[in-house]
């Protein structure tokens, strides 16, 4: 099965450690400008996605959302979570860790394409 979302084993390392700090995690890349361009964390429950979210997966077994206006440009591609040095985001849970997280990413090959429509079409059925 091909997943929308990894992560890097430094960026679940991070998360293992927000998560023995915070409890239950949650993540969402909203597309904005500033803090929203970039995958923010936040404990379970903190932030409420919306109609306009899509959940791409889960990593670290923390559920992964973005926004559907910027789905639409990269539903072509895997995103990789990784962490990189530097200030994270105001509102994210990594920002007092100097570190912050950063989505890198590399295009889906054509039969990893074709294997996701065929789980959209499963997955429409099921519903």
């Amino acid at each position: 099965m091909v997943e929308r979302v990894v992560a890097t084993p430094a960026a679940l390392e991070l998360i293992e450690k927000l998560r023995g700090l915070y409890g239950p995690l949650f993540f969402h890349q909203s597309g904005g400008c500033c803090d929203g361009s970039a995958p923010m964390c936040f404990m379970e429950g903190e932030f409420k996605p919306g109609g306009q979210d899509v959940r791409l997966g889960e990593i670290g077994s923390c559920p992964f959302y973005m926004g559907a206006a910027q789905f639409a440009y990269w539903e072509h591609t895997q995103l990789i979570i990784d962490v990189v040095p530097g200030r994270g985001a105001s509102f994210s849970l990594e920002a007092p860790e100097g570190v912050r997280f950063l989505t890198r990413s590399r295009l889906f090959t054509d039969e990893e394409a074709e294997d996701l429509r065929h789980q959209s079409s499963v997955m429409t059925k099921l519903a």
